[in-house]
């Protein structure tokens, strides 16, 4: 039996895997969205349930003000003794910290912040009880060139959470001149400690390279074969590009795995759905790891772990909002610093404050999102709202970042009240169709097929009618809008810098996949 990658489809990106016992445990990076971290739970490797999100309070995650692809960088998530640990970078708010707890479910601490330069941290937690910090920082010669930084190493005292001792540089690439080493892990695989590493930068040049030593601070002599992971030789027009960012896990049955990011291209070399997470066989051949052996490519489909299948319920594709909280695959952008949607005040709906705060700023607007996870899909919401004036607006967001994302909102145009379709390209906003319409309820839909987006609307299902079709979709890709994350689409309310104490009720929301 095959398995079909990606094993976390859509914005799921730098993957970090480990396992106690026979249970699994996955994070991904989050950026500006709130709760961040997402953290999942499989038994076989390939269906994953998500069990909750690390960060999920304000004092664990400020992200106030930092752009969409700022915030929560490169997750490691590592277990030691009955804790759990995850590390990582919050890139304008504290720089690096560690969270602990005993159930990976949570809750975690409040942060450790650390004393580390540099951006991508992760832990090792050696055979003696020494425990190391290992990350990426600018190299001390200064900035020769763009990405010019190392890895580099020193001892984490756990009981004081600081680093001790000296600091020591480990490795630079596999490439004479590489930019951006980044995403370090140390594994000790027989009487080798293993430093794997992405270098290249996380777009089309990513690459996966390895070094070993027979100390841990080194000196680390890279693989010949090195890299062991890229599909920057294989073209843009292959499907999967990106490749890197790797994590290994060892099975309790003898199997060497690796989780890794990697983006699908559609519609030429654009990449809605950002990077996501993929799974790819490992083995060990004269001291050396080979990744998705026998073609050297990460691959669509491979056959399944030799683990017990652990086949998960498919989740319903419509939420009706009937639950006391919102489901995991639900974020914000940014930290939320007041409440601004219910699920009690009207049962069975998820209503929406109107605040001055827009989708095309630095802020936490009333948004509600979740992540493209398809090529093709179509999602749909049942809105009952009235706009008082022309500052008023509900409906859906497309959202790729402030300056790219499309606005598909029931709003006012002087005395009468409209279905618009806005374009923000640039920063720069277009009404790109608009009709008048009076219905208390009224239905949105957007479908998508690859890069041709289309907005419908309706009364009932039986009724919708086109606003606007085959709007092309690339402004959604990082390609066009730049940084590191995917396409959300969410449910969003505002009142677009003024005051307001009208509220946007939805009834439902489903997204399915084409």
């Amino acid at each position: 039996m095959n398995f079909q990658n990606p094993i976390l489809p859509g914005f799921y990106p730098d993957p970090s895997i480990c396992r106690v016992n026979e249970d699994y445990y996955l994070v991904t990076s989050s950026f500006t969205y709130y709760p961040g971290v997402p953290i999942f739970h499989s038994k076989d490797l390939v269906n994953w349930k998500q069990i909750g999100h690390v960060l999920d309070r304000p004092s664990q995650l400020p992200l106030d003000g930092q752009r969409q692809s700022r915030g929560i960088f490169a997750p490691t998530i590592r277990y030691n003794n009955g804790v759990f640990y995850m590390i990582t970078t919050n890139v304008e708010k504290g720089g690096n910290f560690l969270v602990t707890a005993t159930d990976p479910a949570g809750p975690w601490s409040d942060p450790y912040y650390l004393d580390a330069p540099g951006i991508d941290p992760s832990l090792f937690f050696d055979d003696d009880g020494k425990v190391y910090y290992h990350g990426t920082r600018p190299a001390p010669e200064g900035e020769k060139y763009s990405g010019n930084w190392e890895v580099w190493l020193q001892e984490l005292d756990l009981e004081s959470m600081t680093l001790v001792g000296d600091s020591i540089g480990l490795w630079r690439g596999a490439l004479r001149d590489v930019i951006w080493p980044e995403g370090p892990h140390i594994y000790k695989v027989d009487d080798y400690y293993y430093l794997m590493i992405s270098e290249a930068g996380t777009g089309h040049h990513h690459a996966v390279s390895i070094a070993r030593s027979e100390a841990i601070t080194g000196p680390y002599i890279g693989n010949p074969g090195n890299p062991i992971m890229t599909h920057r030789h294989l073209g843009r027009d292959y499907p999967i590009v990106n490749v890197g960012h790797c994590d290994l896990v060892e099975t309790q049955n003898g199997e060497w795995w690796a989780v890794g990011l990697a983006s699908r291209t559609y519609g030429g070399y654009y990449r809605n759905l950002g990077r996501e997470t993929f799974l790819l066989p490992v083995k060990w051949e004269d001291g050396w790891p080979i990744m998705s052996p026998g073609t050297g490519k990460l691959e669509m489909t491979y056959p399944m772990p030799n683990l017990p299948e652990s086949k998960l319920l498919t989740p319903s594709a419509c939420d009706h909002f009937d639950e006391d909280k919102l489901d995991f695959k639900w974020n914000f952008l940014r930290t939320p610093r007041e409440e601004f949607y219910s699920l009690s005040e009207r049962p069975g709906y998820l209503s929406l404050k109107l605040r001055p705060e827009r989708i095309t700023e630095l802020a936490c607007p009333s948004f509600v999102g979740r992540r493209q996870q398809h090529i093709n899909f179509a999602a749909s919401t049942l809105l009952e709202f009235t706009p008082m004036n022309e500052n008023e607006a509900a409906g859906v967001v497309l959202l790729q970042s402030n300056e790219f994302n499309f606005s598909f909102v029931y709003t006012k145009n002087g005395e009468e009240q409209v279905i618009r379709v806005i374009k923000c390209a640039g920063g720069e906003e277009e009404i790109l169709k608009e009709l008048p319409i009076r219905a208390p309820r009224v239905l949105l839909k957007v479908e998508a097929h690859g890069q041709d987006y289309s907005f419908w609307y309706g009364e009932s299902p039986s009724d919708y009618k086109p606003l606007i079709e085959n709007v092309d979709g690339r402004i959604l890709s990082t390609d066009v809008a730049g940084g590191f994350v995917g396409t959300e689409i969410g449910l969003y309310a505002s009142s677009n810098g003024a005051s307001s104490n009208n509220k946007a009720y939805f009834d439902w929301f489903e997204y399915v996949g084409l």
